[in-house]
């Protein structure tokens, strides 16, 4: 919901594994470039900026560890 909400066009869900970290990165980039309304960030901001994706990444990082699946039996 709160990507659709933002305009975020991709989805992490992969069925043969966890994002990468790439993927994770791109994500995150992609969310504060959304919520801060800059492409990049002026120099004074640059640190902040980058922080934030390394903090969104992390957390998403986390978040797939602890996410429970379900496979199906064929």
């Amino acid at each position: 919901v709160v990507h659709r909400a933002l305009g975020l066009q991709d989805e992490l869900r992969h069925p043969e594994g966890p994002p990468t970290d790439e993927e994770l990165h791109n994500a995150a980039l992609q969310f504060v470039r959304k919520v801060t309304g800059y492409r990049a960030p002026s120099r004074a901001n640059q640190a902040a900026f980058d922080q934030a994706v390394a903090d969104i990444s992390a957390r998403t990082r986390e978040l797939f560890e602890q996410l429970v699946t379900h496979t199906t039996s064929a």
